[in-house]
């Protein structure tokens, strides 16, 4: 992967950044509490927002939980959220004009998500995004969640990119946490969370969201990070 920006990357979370699907996973989670009677809450989908099905279901219950059970309950969680999703998705404010101009840099783009792969499959196709990415690394990609930097180390290496040369952008603090702990650059995002929480996750910088995100400044700072 040869780029005029010394083959730099950019790493996109999914929901919340790429997308605003926080109400239709809610949503979806409430579907699958009423299908189940599991004590799934707005708030505490909210609050763990950004982390694994399987993270969120021992949660709920317990650690006797078995592997097939978690499997089971994560497809039907998914299978409700796509529902959903399906002709309701669009790219979040400022998104496309933000890969267009990293494209237009020459910058290659990857997406890393705790998503299922089929979820990111249809934003790409229904938000005209297909061939965009060089990677995208989704929850099939990994055995532990973020904060780990699996996710992100797996899209790197999927796209061809250094560590040291990739950005992030994230919306929670545990993926903040994440691109942190692969050795990546982070823009936090501030769609989901506050920005006091992104900043002690460890952002490099934040931002409100994507609209009149300036490109130029940021490859600037990924240049002089470097030097």
């Amino acid at each position: 992967m040869s780029t005029t920006n010394g083959s730099f990357l950019a790493i996109f979370d999914h929901d919340g950044v790429l997308v605003d699907t926080l109400k239709l996973h809610q949503d979806a989670w409430e579907e699958l509490g009423r299908q189940t009677g599991m004590a799934l809450s707005p708030e505490f989908i909210h609050q763990t927002f950004g982390m694994t099905n399987p993270s969120i279901l021992r949660m709920v219950a317990g650690e006797t939980i078995t592997d097939a059970e978690i499997a089971g309950l994560s497809d039907r969680k998914e299978v409700c959220y796509r529902d959903l999703a399906r002709g309701r998705i669009a790219l979040m404010d400022g998104v496309r004009d933000v890969l267009d101009a990293l494209t237009e840099a020459g910058v290659a783009l990857a997406i890393g998500s705790s998503g299922v792969r089929a979820n990111l499959d249809l934003t790409v196709s229904e938000c005209g995004l297909d061939g965009r990415f060089a990677k995208i690394a989704s929850l099939e990609d990994v055995t532990r969640g973020k904060p780990d930097p699996q996710v992100f180390l797996a899209a790197a290496a999927g796209a061809g990119g250094a560590p040291e040369r990739s950005v992030v952008f994230e919306d929670a603090p545990v993926g903040v946490q994440a691109a942190k702990a692969a050795g990546m650059y982070a823009v936090g995002v501030e769609s989901s969370n506050p920005a006091q929480a992104l900043w002690d996750a460890g952002a490099d910088e934040v931002v409100a969201d994507l609209r009149g995100y300036d490109v130029t400044a940021l490859l600037a700072r990924l240049r002089d990070r470097r030097s």
